[in-house]
């Protein structure tokens, strides 16, 4: 049997921060991904002969791009999109459905839009400024809710978002994108370090100052203690001052590759999750690093916020203190770094949660159902889990 083509389409083929995408992609059996999208960017590498974008380089490349984005219009993209002969198409993030709503209506196959966070919670007057996407979203938002035939939402947190929105709640679904828990378990012969991780990008969004402001209070009671901060973005030299002000033991290692994240995650002892809301409403949905953590054997202490309180069972399998709250988070850490039989227990029932609701075989199973049914429901009637 033949597998059928689908489109996975995102704005930018693929910032490093996308795994997700990718992994879930190629997890894929039933089906052959090609990703579709409007420019190549640096980061995650994607099958040549299963890429396909607007913007080919250059002048004219760039004039393509917009002229997709503003008006719809790629005649060569449409063309190679028709000529694969896809059943649906999977958009990646509020704003890449409202992108790839024309190209749906032009090759006539059903659009099904996964929100991820931040596309779900910013408000309209950040929108209006951020970007040609972000604005083009706004105009469009209304005919996506009529004319998407499934959402998808990475947390019923998220979910809970899109209604507020109007989103039509019986069009959405909450699916879990899950980690390769064959890649994510953790070595048993390497011995965990006093070492608190964090890893994501360093934007006000993922809190990593209340993160540094706890591990000054650790500190003061175990001196050996280390934080180690794995990423990059704006605020980092703002948080490596604050950090050479306020701890002595500490690093800053910027963008690691895939296998030296994971290297970490075996040796350290948690890892800490901080996100908060920002003014501009941007948010996490449900964010991998967690997940992944988990998988590994590391207890997580987060912050209730978003779809972190769906991964990380309070008291079960780590701890969640209130946004902005770096006195709980130094409360919560000194307990999983002073008491080995609570962290061997949250160790332990945080793996076994990933696998029973997080595994990334069993979920990429899920969602081909959603394909298949899709498929053999052309008429657009609504999708359920």
């Amino acid at each position: 049997m033949l597998k059928k083509n689908v489109i996975v389409f995102s704005g930018r083929l693929l910032p490093p921060s996308e795994t997700f995408i990718r992994a879930q992609g190629e997890g894929l059996k039933k089906f052959t991904p090609y990703y579709v999208g409007a420019r190549l960017v640096k980061g995650l590498s994607l099958p040549s002969e299963r890429t396909l974008v607007v913007n080919q380089g250059g002048f004219w490349g760039n004039i393509a791009e917009v002229t997709f984005k503003l008006w719809g219009t790629a005649p060569n993209l449409y063309r190679q999109v028709q000529k694969l002969d896809p059943g649906l198409i999977h958009a990646h993030f509020g704003v890449c459905g409202a992108l790839a709503l024309p190209l749906a209506r032009a090759v006539k196959v059903p659009l099904l839009v996964t929100f991820h966070g931040f596309d779900a919670s910013m408000t309209d007057e950040y929108a209006r400024t951020n970007s040609i996407s972000t604005r083009v979203y706004l105009q469009r938002r209304e005919s996506l809710k009529r004319e998407t035939t499934q959402f998808i939402a990475v947390s019923e947190f998220i979910k809970t978002r899109l209604v507020k929105q109007g989103f039509p709640e019986n069009k959405i679904a909450v699916h879990y994108i899950g980690v390769n828990t064959e890649v994510f378990q953790p070595d048993p012969a390497v011995q965990r370090q006093q070492t608190v991780l964090f890893v994501g990008r360093l934007a006000e969004k993922k809190g990593c100052e209340y993160l540094i402001r706890a591990m000054a209070e650790v500190q003061k009671v175990i001196p050996n203690a280390e934080l180690v901060i794995i990423g990059d973005g704006p605020l980092r030299n703002e948080l490596e001052a604050l950090a050479a002000k306020s701890l002595h033991r500490y690093q800053f290692l910027g963008l690691q590759p895939a296998d030296m994240v994971k290297s970490w995650m075996n040796r350290a002892r948690l890892l800490v999750a901080p996100s908060v809301t920002t003014s501009t409403g941007d948010t996490e949905g449900l964010p991998m690093v967690v997940i992944e953590a988990q998988a590994m054997g590391l207890p997580v202490v987060g912050s209730l916020h978003a779809g972190i309180p769906e991964a990380v069972v309070h008291e079960q399998t780590g701890f969640l203190a209130p946004e902005k709250d770096w006195q709980g988070l130094a409360e919560y850490i000194l307990l999983l770094l002073k008491d080995s039989n609570l962290w061997q227990r949250c160790s332990i029932n945080g793996q076994k949660r990933v696998e029973a609701n997080f595994n990334l075989n069993q979920q990429t199973r899920i969602l081909e159902e959603i394909y298949t049914r899709l498929l053999d429901n052309q008429e657009g009637d609504i999708i359920s889990l």
